[in-house]
């Protein structure tokens, strides 16, 4: 069983409750900055819910109902689940988890030829400072 993984956060389209807003916080965190994983036992959605907030404390969604009983799980019997922000997506986020009390870590950037079509051309600054360009598909 593998010990780290990515995740999909999802909820982020919706506004927090004191009014922040989830995307806006996402697309302020960086590669790696760290991630906390909080159990919701009393939501009424869903009692197996994980919450999933920055580092600063402000929650950026939820992870996704196929996943949330069983990470909840690992976390309700004491396993030490840690997390690091891996991606933003259109509509929520990429996190990334180590199952066993380490350092989770980033996964190594898409490679420069996806399905046979060229991915966005970069530049080596833009290689050399963690940027991983999106894949746009050719016009056909």
């Amino acid at each position: 069983m593998p010990q780290e993984l990515s995740l999909a956060v999802v909820g982020a389209l919706h506004p927090n409750a004191d009014g922040t807003n989830r995307l806006f916080e996402i697309r302020m965190l960086n590669f790696g900055d760290p991630i906390s994983l909080v159990l919701e036992p009393n939501n009424k959605a869903d009692n197996s819910a994980v919450a999933v907030y920055s580092f600063r404390g402000l929650q950026i969604g939820y992870l996704s109902a196929e996943r949330c009983g069983w990470i909840g799980s690992k976390i309700s019997q004491g396993q030490d689940v840690r997390a690091i922000f891996q991606a933003a997506t259109k509509e929520g986020a990429i996190i990334r988890v180590h199952l066993d009390g380490g350092t989770p870590t980033l996964p190594p950037p898409p490679p420069a030829s996806v399905a046979g079509h060229e991915a966005l051309h970069e530049s080596e600054a833009d290689r050399d400072s963690g940027f991983w360009p999106d894949y746009i598909p050719p016009d056909d």
